[in-house]
């Protein structure tokens, strides 16, 4: 069950990965979003710096790198710092795909500050569980990985003790979810019909939901139940012993992965779900054949089973038989327990300096461990006192850094009756109201639901949020309503970046409102053909009162949020280091998000490729053997050129005694 070279490799290059999508997706919404003229401006929570204290205290007090940017001499607004913030992880995370030199601690540690930085000015957009789990994995991701960059073998050994981190993290997100939705006496999932209205219930849903949403009711209720089995009595079979288990855990898992456009959490729980896997499934995948395994416990007990079947005294006299069962589990035993890899190196000291950081990790594994235990005790009251003072201690000082979180993924099912959606309409005299229709959310009932993961557009996911409660329960929606009606052009391409669908592209409205309507799946068509309209609504109530600007009932929410701007905007830097931002946002604010990230991902897939044929042509040449070959290697072959060369020697010298015979029975010899 220990970890190995590939299997910590696969999950190191998705975690890259998905860095890699997470911060691309954040950057196309940054001026829309937190923009000096967006949704939630991030220059109105940004904190005033003391230059006199210390770096150290005003990171402890806003853990955030982008209060550095002053001190380091940068001419960037708050804007721009975020924007440099998501480049950089970008490009480090992609550097980390496709080199692997790259996939290092230290990087790791890089990509984690640089998205903890965005994410405690993220506000209400940034607060979403996969933004925490990303965050946690993200930092287990630092200890699992070795250090390569400082070139030194005794620290890569660490990764058997902190890979179990991930494990145990898949377990709290599974069965954490499959507990809640039991623990919130939800009667859609005890009465086994969550499912009926999931697919149609969910922030983004796909376009195959609609044919899902079709199936019989019974089939529905069976996905119900397993559904809630696979969240409570799969993850137990993380920790099994026996590998088939753990292989059937994991195939069972990622089925169920990608049922949604839940932006980068299919692919953040797939990469967990690597940790369930060996090198000889790996290898199996990539086509290089099965390794021996390692012995477990199974092969003790079925090696034990045959021993006592071969000689029956084992069971019957053990007594007699004690050198030979002592022999069986000595055998054995050794595989099970296997001392650690930091200690199998020479000289007495690098064996103690292994130990000692062995013994660092394993620490820092077990506080991780006991720590993520604090989030869950809130959820029951019992189970709160019983946590040591310590811990709960320990937790409170990393708690702002996000290192753990509770994880619940529709504990409550939303929708029963009917998918809530807010509706924005705008009009130019208060009388012809136009429907505003955003690109990837349910709004026209003849569009197709989209395909837009792993990208995540915030916005259209908080509208889906915000449509479960109250106008003055998101804040953020009046934000968006005064950028609408002031026509800024960063939130307008979060809606729709092609103008032309649009329909304020030539003026912004004068007046906007909000509607609260119930939409459904259509039912199928009796000749079985795809469906005329996807949906089917009904208007329910008034969402948000029309307003215009200097309205006083806008200006009143306004102050009430504390979206009133605090103190003037100042113009946006002339630095060239802004100027190269602001050509590279050029370039993108055109693209939609999805195809942003799709051309990442095919940027990354080609180079791949390129690669792989690179290296199938290369490796088929004979090239001459280089200093680097490893020593054993060449000891290796060294007998055999000798064997060769003495046999070589020896059948030349056998040719000329053979042509010194010929030429003495040769007639011109014996004359």
């Amino acid at each position: 069950m220990g970890v190995t070279r590939l299997t910590r490799h696969m999950f190191l290059w998705s975690m890259a990965i998905i860095y890699m999508f997470a911060f691309a997706s954040l950057y196309v919404q940054i001026p829309g979003l937190y923009g000096n003229e967006g949704v939630l401006p991030v220059r109105l929570v940004e904190p005033r710096v003391n230059g006199s204290s210390l770096v150290l205290e005003q990171i402890h007090a806003h853990p955030s790198l982008l209060w550095l940017g002053p001190r380091l001499g940068l001419d960037l607004d708050a804007q721009q710092a975020m924007e440099l913030l998501c480049l950089a992880g970008a490009l480090l995370a992609l550097g980390a795909a496709l080199l692997e030199p790259l996939r290092d601690s230290l990087v790791f540690f890089c990509l984690w500050a640089l998205y903890l930085s965005l994410c405690q000015v993220g506000q209400d957009f940034l607060r979403f569980q996969w933004d925490s789990l990303l965050l946690e994995a993200g930092f287990l991701t630092v200890l699992v990985a070795p250090l390569n960059l400082l070139r030194c073998a005794t620290f890569r050994h660490h990764d058997a003790v902190t890979f179990w981190l991930a494990r145990w993290l898949l377990f709290r997100l599974t069965f954490g979810s499959g507990v809640a939705k039991l623990a919130s006496h939800c009667p859609s999932w005890w009465g086994l019909t969550a499912v009926n209205h999931m697919f149609e219930a969910q922030g983004i849903p796909l376009p195959w939901s609609w044919f899902i949403q079709q199936l019989p009711d019974w089939y529905l209720k069976l996905g119900t139940v397993g559904l809630l089995v696979t969240e409570i009595a799969v993850p137990p079979l993380y920790f099994a012993p026996i590998r088939s288990l753990r292989l059937a855990a994991f195939y069972i898992q990622v089925c169920l992965m990608f049922l949604g456009n839940y932006g980068f959490l299919p692919l953040l729980s797939l990469a967990l779900t690597f940790s369930l896997l060996d090198d000889d499934h790996i290898s199996y995948w990539l086509g290089h054949g099965k390794k021996k395994r390692t012995k477990s416990m199974t092969s003790f007990s079925s090696y034990f089973l045959f021993v006592a079947f071969s000689d029956p005294r084992i069971v019957v006299c053990p007594m007699q038989c004690e050198s030979s069962l002592f022999c069986v589990m000595s055998t054995d035993l050794r595989s099970v327990f296997t001392p650690p890899r930091c200690v199998c190196v020479r000289g007495c000291l690098w064996k103690l300096w292994g130990l000692v950081q062995w013994a660092v990790f394993a620490s820092a594994a077990v506080a991780m461990f006991a720590i993520s235990v604090v989030p869950y005790s809130s959820m029951e009251q019992v189970y709160s006192s019983k946590i040591l003072p310590e811990v709960r201690q320990a937790y409170s000082l990393v708690e702002r850094y996000r290192l753990v979180s509770a994880y619940s993924l529709d504990s409550r099912m939303t929708g029963v009756a009917g998918r809530s959606e807010v509706i924005l309409e705008g009009s130019m005299d208060k009388n012809t109201w136009t429907e505003i229709e955003f690109m990837y959310k349910p709004g026209n009932v003849g569009v197709a639901p989209p395909v837009v993961a792993p990208h995540q557009p915030r916005l259209d996911w908080q509208m889906s949020q915000a449509a479960q409660g109250l106008a003055k329960q998101s804040p953020w929606f009046t934000g968006l309503v005064h950028c609408l009606l002031q026509g800024n052009k960063d939130v307008v391409r979060l809606i729709q970046t092609d103008s032309a669908q649009y329909p304020f592209s030539q003026a912004p409205p004068v007046y906007l409102r909000a509607s609260l309507y119930r939409y459904w799946f259509t039912q199928t068509t009796q000749d079985g053909s795809g469906p005329n309209e996807w949906w089917r609504r009904d208007y329910a109530e008034e969402f948000y009162p029309a307003v215009q600007l200097g309205d006083a009932t806008l200006e009143a929410m306004l102050n009430q949020h504390g979206l009133k701007e605090k103190f003037p905007i100042q113009p946006s830097p002339d630095s060239p280091l802004a100027q190269v931002l602001r050509q590279v946002r050029g370039h993108v604010q055109t693209l939609p998000g999805h195809l942003v990230l799709w051309s990442l991902l095919a940027t990354v897939a080609t180079i791949w490729l390129l690669k792989t044929l690179l290296s199938g042509v290369l490796g088929g040449r004979k090239a001459k053997p280089t200093p680097a070959e490893p020593k054993a290697k060449k000891a290796k072959d060294q007998p055999a050129e000798k064997s060769a060369s003495a046999s070589s020697l020896k059948a030349g010298r056998e040719n000329s005694e053979e042509s010194r015979r010929d030429a003495d029975k040769s007639p011109k010899k014996r004359k």
